[in-house]
């Protein structure tokens, strides 16, 4: 059956996420800030939710209407055919958002749509009261500017919720913006990667899952598993072909590197959980002493800004080496992501070749792209 699907993204992500859904062969509606509506078929929710690195997470359009009051909210929420998706004994709850609408009590609209969506069903079932000790259905209900959208979350816990990190350290990278970093990037599993702020070691982590192809969702378990809509043979299927997809050959070479122990601890533990730390080096290292294994290296970075953690001279310390290392190594390209507005020149004392605005968490940020010179050819 077609289905209309919502992928929501962290804002400034959404080509990055669009990218991705086309790869795995499904079209796109459009394209708005924060999501990615796509057309796809009751296997298309599996898929997703186990392959998409960058999205938050996987939500199932149910309708889309004006309502300028609480009858008309009511009314129309009733009119979908929610039986279609929850059964008798389905458990739904229901979250809601409401911006610029005459409609703007939350609690009120979540309220309605609930009372709404359990008579409807009542009616369907003939039954007065329903025992919601079934399968978990989210029910969102979004209002813009009296637009209503209905929807629910196929996903459960958010995407970037790999099930790896076992081993936090302060202030992580969200694994879904570090697998867009890598993405954005210039590398690919044919070259040199270092992390030498590596933190809990995401990036690295997420790196190595997309050179060695492995599906980001498939350490976890999610809502729509337990949904009629999508029958248990999908789910198994979908996970079969995923194992097989996975790349163990893949030759790569990524260098994370800290100066913390502690953080190095934490990202052997995430790595050897998300069974990638065969294919990743890593070293306690304070970042002025990292020196190029490689030619035509590539370094993708996060590291501690003022907003988060550190001190300006740690900050200061840091952007000094990263001066001093591409200074003598101008073939290597550096992708780093800060919240320091004035960063850019600090870096490397240049303009970046390509700067993007994303979010980490709340806190704005860009991520500064500065291309290495391109290896010569051999005459």
């Amino acid at each position: 059956m077609k289905r209309e699907l919502i992928a929501t993204a962290t804002f400034g992500l959404e080509a990055v996420v669009r990218r991705e859904i086309e790869a795995l062969g499904y079209e796109i509606i459009k394209t708005e800030d924060g999501k990615v509506t796509f057309e796809g078929d009751d296997r298309a929710i599996a898929k997703c939710n186990l392959w998409l690195r960058t999205a938050d997470r996987v939500l199932l359009r149910m309708a889309e209407f004006e309502a300028e009051t609480f009858e008309d909210l009511f009314q129309l929420t009733k009119g979908v055919s929610w039986e279609e998706l929850i059964p008798a004994d389905g458990k739904f709850d229901v979250i809601g958002t409401s911006v610029k609408s005459v409609l703007h009590s939350v609690p009120a609209c979540q309220s309605i749509v609930k009372k709404a969506v359990a008579d409807r069903l009542g009616d369907f079932y003939s039954t007065p009261q329903l025992p919601e000790t079934g399968a978990e259905y989210t029910i969102k209900v979004t209002l813009l500017k009296n637009r209503v959208t209905l929807t629910v979350d196929t996903t459960g816990p958010g995407l970037h919720k790999r099930g790896y990190r076992t081993a936090p350290v302060a202030a992580p990278l969200k694994e879904t913006l570090a697998a867009a970093m890598v993405q954005l990037s210039f590398w690919n599993k044919d070259r040199f990667l270092a992390d030498p702020t590596c933190g809990s070691g995401t990036i690295a982590i997420e790196a190595a899952m997309i050179g060695r192809n492995i599906a980001p969702g498939l350490g976890r378990h999610f809502a729509s598993e337990g949904w009629d809509i999508v029958p248990e043979d999908i789910w198994k299927d979908e996970r079969r072909l995923a194992y097989e997809a996975v790349d163990y050959d893949a030759d790569l070479r990524i260098c994370a590197s800290d100066i913390d122990e502690e953080a190095i601890e934490a990202a052997r533990a995430n790595a050897e959980e998300a069974g990638v730390d065969d294919c990743i080096e890593f070293s306690r290292l304070d970042i002025a002493d990292f020196q190029a294994a490689e030619k035509n290296g590539v370094m993708i970075m996060n590291p501690p800004y003022g907003a988060r953690i550190g001190d300006r001279e740690a900050i200061a310390a840091i952007y000094s080496a990263l001066g001093s290392f591409f200074a003598q190594n101008p073939d290597w390209s550096l992708f780093i992501i800060t919240a320091d507005k004035g960063a850019e020149d600090k870096i490397l004392g240049r303009k970046a070749d390509r700067r993007r605005k994303l979010f980490n968490g709340n806190i704005e940020v860009t991520y500064y792209q500065f291309h290495g010179e391109k290896p010569k050819r051999d005459a």
